[in-house]
């Protein structure tokens, strides 16, 4: 049985928060975008060169909701405290088709 969207999603942030660079890599298709306030459309390797790494600022990540939208698209809304002490929420719309993460939108969200 393969994962449904939802699950690959998940699967992407446990591997990002760990930092399983080569565990994470499959999950993303070779033409997957990413966009953030910060990104215009990169690609993988420059996610995975640029954004992957970022986890060590995290002090806590904590997933509040991830809910498919429909058959390709997940929403994500999560809580985050940086290493500062910083808490932010930013909500992600993540594109899965053919069990491959193709693109990631980021909004992000003000300070909590």
């Amino acid at each position: 049985m393969s994962e449904s969207p939802t699950q690959i999603v998940e699967a992407a942030f446990r591997h990002y928060r760990a930092q399983e660079r080569e565990a994470a890599w499959p999950l993303y298709a070779d033409d997957f975008t990413f966009t953030s306030p910060q990104d215009d459309r990169i690609d993988k390797s420059a996610f995975f060169e640029r954004c992957f790494p970022t986890a060590g600022r995290f002090k806590e990540q904590r997933l509040l909701h991830v809910v498919p939208a429909d058959e390709e698209l997940v929403l994500v809304y999560y809580l985050y405290e940086l290493t500062t002490g910083d808490r932010h929420r930013n909500v992600e719309a993540i594109t899965v088709r053919d069990g491959l993460i193709r693109e990631v939108q980021v909004f992000f969200g003000g300070k909590v």
